[in-house]
């Protein structure tokens, strides 16, 4: 939870409107995967496949996630270029 709340602190102190829609989007996407994963466990959810983000075995969703974070964190470093 605080990944993603981080997340939405750093969407909230972007200038530009992409940056911005790109951490909200993240931090769903994240939401999302929690949630469900959650609500699968407690069986309040169908069983899906979907992975918990940095925890669940698989190479090709960890890879997913790191990219987005890694995107997110790129943009971010522009924060005080962009006019």
């Amino acid at each position: 939870m605080t990944l993603i709340l981080r997340i939405i602190y750093i969407g909230e102190r972007q200038k530009a409107p992409f940056t911005r829609i790109y951490a909200y989007g993240v931090a769903s996407i994240l939401m999302f995967h929690l949630m469900v994963n959650v609500g699968m466990t407690l069986g309040l959810m169908p069983v899906i496949g979907i992975p918990l983000p940095f925890f669940s075995y698989g190479g090709s969703s960890l890879l997913g996630f790191t990219i987005l974070l890694f995107i997110l964190i790129r943009l971010d470093s522009y924060r005080m270029q962009i006019l």
